[in-house]
């Protein structure tokens, strides 16, 4: 007999199968993500981003860690910049992402793939009214988009690497 605690564990992990199957298949064909699976915990993995073009951010390549409960996908994984990032919506010292899609709009539909792709579109569209680094918030809240974007700048090119290594590695 199958425990649901067992079943949802066999679940997850052959969903996470799956999406590493398809990440491997499509490799280089979406050069803003890359995402690596753990060799020794198919519940970790890593994801490299581009900084989306016309951004702060275009210069600069951000490491994501991302840890997915066994419940996954019923339940969202936890992801987080490892690189600094000023951003309202990015906690400065801790990485975690104000992203309702990580939270209460979580729907099993999404994938890891789609989730760095949400997460690209919130550096390019900041949501200052829900900042976890206030500080950045407050500069896009009183109209210093200058000073915002000076800031963001100066950060991806302390903190962000170059570019994206090659896939093929």
């Amino acid at each position: 007999m199958i425990l649901p605690v067992e079943s949802n564990r066999q679940a997850s992990r052959a969903r996470l199968f799956k999406e590493y199957k398809e990440v491997q298949r499509d490799r280089g064909q979406d050069s803003d993500i890359q995402l690596l699976c753990d060799e020794t915990n198919i519940y970790r993995w890593t994801a490299l981003i581009k900084g989306p073009t016309d951004t702060p951010y275009q210069e600069g390549v951000f490491q994501l860690a991302i840890n997915v409960p066994e419940q996954y996908p019923l339940v969202p994984p936890q992801v987080r910049f490892v690189t600094k990032i000023f951003h309202p919506n990015v906690h400065f010292k801790t990485g975690e992402i104000c992203l309702d899609i990580l939270k209460t709009a979580w729907s099993p539909a999404w994938t890891l793939q789609s989730v760095c792709r949400a997460v690209i579109a919130l550096l390019a569209h900041p949501e200052a009214d829900s900042p976890l680094n206030c500080d950045c918030g407050n500069l896009l809240r009183s109209g210093d988009n200058r000073g915002y974007q000076s800031m963001a700048l100066m950060y991806t090119r302390l903190a962000a690497v170059a570019s994206v290594p090659n896939s093929s590695a």
